[in-house]
Formats: structure tokens, sequence, C-alpha cells
């Protein structure tokens, strides 16, 4: 399989009145860099990179740097082209923009191989144990910067029983932004509103120092939340520890990590239960594979991030496909043995309207296409009316 032509897409929608804020960052976009490749025979794969920054940058890596290297060689397997690329750019470029680049060319390349030999990503990896993946929908972001209880609680009620009444049985919500006390009645106020049998997972975007997340945690714990991810920044290796020794909360962290050397460290320092790489930012599927089997070696439940457009909650129900059961049981047992998808639903034509056959929730699953390669296809007239050029 050999390369031929490498495409670049930024693609940006402005959300208006649907801007949102994380506990780091106003939100007044969304936006996704891709890839397209083909291949001599004609055959075309995509690929996504990047999901929290600029695309800009990740695009100029494949363009100037990783592009020229991948058209040059006569073999475009996704393990050879993996490791070329990254050992040509280890120098210099062993985290960030350049890991996202390789990401998005490796999935693309896993497209190609799956549509060349007429199976899917999942077969290529192994097989897949699972043809639908329990979806939690990941909600509840910050309308606005001040907290009025009267105003934010009610609207989060709302917004959070509409999510359960599409058919969620699990949900993610925002922390961090605000004092503890009152993200503390935000979670309160939802545990109430959805009863003590709703799955609850939080996510502070590594907002606190570890004292902050363990009193932050202590709410947690007291309304039977089931995961507290990136308490800390991701470099605070020994906070990490902290909180998970202190907490009984399970803790998740890992989207902003990058390949098998740096989730190896974070692995071994003891900082989670929960191990997040996201597809198109650790270093793509083949990647992804290396790390699941790290997690795997010390008894730790893989959960992918996922947060760009339909192409890369393609890529994360293939890869949570072929995921085995950590720790095995006889019952599968959503999130405390078997991987759960992240399904976003704050407004995202990327995500929605990018694929001829957008994605859609059934019986609080997902559907992890059989079709051969990543399985799904781009819309050209959607992909043009959001390109940026």
């Amino acid at each position: 399989m050999k390369i031929s032509r490498i495409e670049t897409f930024i693609l940006k929608v402005p959300l208006g009145g649907d801007r949102f804020f994380s506990s780091q960052a106003a939100f007044p976009e969304r936006n996704s860099f891709l890839v397209k490749l083909t291949t001599d025979d004609g055959l075309t794969g995509w690929g996504e990179g990047g999901q929290y920054g600029p695309a800009e940058p990740v695009k100029a890596c494949v363009e100037h740097v990783l592009g020229p290297t991948l058209l040059a060689m006569p073999d475009a397997s996704p393990g050879l082209v993996w490791d070329t690329l990254y050992t040509q750019t280890r120098d210099f470029g062993q985290k960030g923009a350049y890991i996202e680049a390789i990401s998005a060319i490796d999935i693309a390349l896993w497209d190609l191989a799956g549509k060349a030999l007429g199976v899917p990503v999942s077969t290529l990896m192994g097989g897949r144990f699972r043809d639908s993946v329990q979806a939690y929908g990941t909600g509840g972001y910050y309308r606005e910067t001040t907290f009025d209880p009267a105003r934010d609680l009610s609207a989060l009620q709302s917004e959070m029983e509409r999510y359960a009444a599409t058919g969620f049985a699990m949900l993610k919500i925002k922390i961090g932004l605000l004092p503890v006390r009152q993200d503390a009645a935000r979670i309160a106020r939802v545990r109430q509103a959805l009863g003590d049998d709703f799955h609850l997972l939080t996510d502070a975007n590594h907002a606190y120092n570890s004292s902050t997340a363990v009193l932050m945690g202590r709410h947690l714990e007291d309304a039977g939340v089931e995961m507290f991810e990136e308490p800390v920044p991701p470099e605070d290796r020994e906070g990490y520890a902290r909180v998970r020794t202190a907490l009984s909360v399970p803790i998740a962290g890992g989207e902003a990590e990058y390949t098998r050397y740096g989730f190896r460290d974070f692995i071994a320092g003891g900082c989670v239960d929960i191990v997040q790489p996201d597809i198109c930012v650790c270093g793509g599927i083949s990647e992804a594979m290396k790390i699941q089997a790290l997690a795997s070696a010390h008894n730790l439940r893989v959960v992918p991030h996922v947060w760009g457009s339909g192409i890369a909650l393609a890529a994360g129900l293939q890869v949570c496909s072929a995921l085995p059961l950590t720790p095995f049981g006889y019952v599968p047992v959503p999130l405390q043995n078997e991987p759960v998808i992240e399904f976003d639903r704050t407004r995202n034509p990327l995500r929605d309207d990018l694929l001829t056959t957008p994605f859609t929730l059934h019986d609080g699953r997902v559907a992890v296409p059989d079709r051969p390669g990543l399985g799904v296809d781009v819309d050209p007239e959607v992909l043009n009316r959001y390109r940026v050029a």
C-alpha cells in the first residue's frame, strides 16, 4: 500500500449563542483537523488529529515534515509508518502537535488497511468483543462564569433530565470552574433529580491542586459519583497519586498524555484507576493498542477520551469494540469492567452532520460500524461548508 496523495482539512463551526465553558476555557466554536490519504490504487482513508489547541500547527507538521516522508515510503502499513515518523521527529516532537499529526495519519492508514482487506479496523486489532458500546453523555458545561443558584441549578437539572430521557443511563458533568461548594451544589442537584441508581461521572479538566481535589472528591463520594476525571494538571503525577489514595471514587485521566512512553510513566506513578487515551492525540490506533496493553498488565480499565468529529468517534468505537473486559467477568458491567464511549452532547455539526450516516443512541448504546475500515463516509458538502481555506 503506497500513499500517492495527502489532503488536510481544518474545519470550524462558530457556536454563537451556544458558547460554553469548561474549567479551563471558553468554547466559542467547534473545530477539527482531518487528513485524507489516497493510495496509488485509488483507495481513500480518513484520520483526525489534535483536539484542544489550534489546528494550524498540526496541519503544518503533516504538510511540511511528516507528509513528504510518508509519500516517499513504498509501504504505508500503519506500524511501519508510525515508527518511521516518530523516530524522525522524536528529538523535537515527543508530545504535542507532532504526535497529534502522527495520530491523524495513523488513523487514516488503519482506515485504508481495513478497506484494502475488506474488514473493519476492529478485525485488524484482533476482533471485536461487542458490536455496540455503552455510551455516556458529556454535558453540564457552564453557560456563564458566575453562579446564580436560581438560574443555573434549574437549567442544569433540565439539561441532564433531557439527556436521560433520550436513553442515557450514564452522564458526565463538568466541574472545576466554580468554588467547590457551588460545584458540589450542582452535583447534588443532578443526583437528586435523576435518583440514586443513575450513573454520574465528573470531569474537572485539571482545575485543582491535590488538596482541593480531595475536598471536591469528598462531595463526589457523598453523591455516589463513579468517575473523577482529570482532578489535577497532567504534569502533577504525585498529586494524582495523592488524590487517588485519599478517595474511593475512581480517578481517571490521560487525555493530555502522549504515546506509550507517557502512559508508561503515568501508570507506573499510580495516578489513575481509569486510563483515558484520546486516539486522535496519543498517537492514533497503533499507539492506543500499546497503551491498552500497558493498562491491562496493571489491571486498569481503558475508557478512550473522545472529543472531535465523527471521524474521532468512529475511531473510538472501533477501539472500544476490540477492548477485552478488564478484569474479566462472566457478566460485562459497563464502566466497571467493560469499556464505555464518550458521546458529547454539546452542539457539534462536525460530529453530527459530517458523516453520511450519523451516530445515534439506541438503548443507551452506540453501534460500532461493521463496514471496512472505520466504516464511515464523509459528506463532501458538509466538509466544504465548514472548511477553513
